[in-house]
């Protein structure tokens, strides 16, 4: 049975936690100053805003990416902390959102057409009776 997603889940922002460091990369003397770079960790066993159903979800399909039950993003592209914090909540939002998603329909496995299959048999009589014609004759 498939779970109906909601329009939107907001995630309060008590549950996320944030941390700061600095960023390599563009930057000029700033990079080595400011704290530009964002950690974005969000628990997700710990968080209300999902049903259990949904966690399961979550969980399952984000496994390979959870450290201890924690989901974590970086951004550091951007010169601004702020910025910076805005991809990551993107990003966070963006995997959330593909994680609930639905399973795709299976695929309906199908068969070749007769013309297909006839196409497919002449070209390699085709092929067959070239590779005849560059061998060898033999006397």
């Amino acid at each position: 049975m498939r779970d109906v997603l909601p329009v939107s889940v907001s995630i309060p922002e008590a549950e996320l936690r944030w941390r700061f460091s600095r960023a390599s990369g563009p930057g000029g003397q700033g990079v080595n100053t400011t704290d530009s770079r964002v950690e974005l960790v969000f628990d997700v066993n710990a968080s209300v805003a999902f049903t259990p159903a949904q966690r399961d979800r979550i969980l399952q399909r984000l496994s390979g990416r959870l450290v201890g039950g924690l989901f974590t993003v970086v951004a550091a592209e951007h010169r601004s902390q702020l910025r910076n914090r805005e991809a990551a909540r993107v990003r966070l939002a963006a995997a959330l959102r593909q994680a609930l998603a639905p399973d795709p329909p299976e695929r309906r496995a199908s068969r070749p057409s007769r013309a297909a299959r006839e196409r497919r048999l002449a070209d390699k009589r085709r092929r067959t009776l070239t590779k005849r014609l560059r061998r060898p004759t033999e006397d």
